[in-house]
């Protein structure tokens, strides 16, 4: 369950979040009865009704990469959006965008290799491009290479290398929301924690420590 109270659908009047409760989940309380058409609980809608300006805000963000004002190649942009995914850790957005990717008509050789396109042949030279800008903007924290800009700049303007960068950066933004707030398939335990040392284990024996080192004195 999200770390967050889900708003109930009884208790939603904005007309923006029960329309798309309606197309999302028809007649259903997704509080109750979770499930989208993709295979996620849904929870995402439920939290973020919690704030009926910043759920249109998001969603609006949603209308905006997929505007046919964009001018730049839509399985580019996926790319950018499933490695950010990738690079903060989100099962949620990695997920849903190798979805998009999929629907986009991308192989599922280069699916599978957004995770480690570094070394994967499948990908041309632009691909290649827009994924290590993405790994600048997710993975550096926007610390980028000069040399990486002026590749983009070999088949992109200026403009298209900033729609880029806003979208990448916006499902960065969602990626660590739903992580913070384990909403989605976000929903894991920390996976990096003690593993249980045996029950004869002893402190002073970490790393040849003081117990051990009497025991060969003797």
């Amino acid at each position: 369950m999200p770390l967050l109270r889900q708003v109930p659908r009884s208790e939603i009047t904005d007309e923006v979040i029960l329309t798309y409760f309606q197309h999302l989940f028809g007649d259903r309380d997704p509080t109750v009865e979770p499930g989208t058409a993709t295979g996620t609980p849904g929870d995402w809608w439920s939290v973020f009704a919690l704030s009926p300006d910043i759920f249109r805000h998001a969603v609006n963000g949603f209308a905006l990469y997929r505007s046919p004002e964009r001018r730049i190649d839509p399985i580019l942009r996926e790319l950018g959006q499933t490695r950010a995914g990738w690079v903060k850790g989100s099962q949620f957005v990695f997920s849903q965008h190798c979805k998009s990717l999929r629907g986009l008509g991308c192989s599922e050789e280069k699916i599978a290799a957004v995770q480690h396109w570094a070394v994967a042949d499948c990908y041309n030279e632009q691909e290649r491009a827009v994924l290590a800008y993405a790994d600048c903007l997710a993975q550096a924290s926007g610390r980028t290479p000069k040399a990486v800009i002026d590749k983009l700049k070999t088949f992109w303007d200026d403009q298209q290398i900033f729609e880029f960068t806003y979208i990448t950066c916006l499902y960065d933004m969602h990626a660590v929301i739903t992580r913070a707030l384990r909403m989605e398939f976000d929903d894991r335990e920390e996976p990096i924690v003690e593993v249980a040392a045996p029950e004869d284990f002893h402190a002073a024996d970490f790393l040849g420590g003081s117990r051990k080192k009497q025991e060969t004195q003797a």
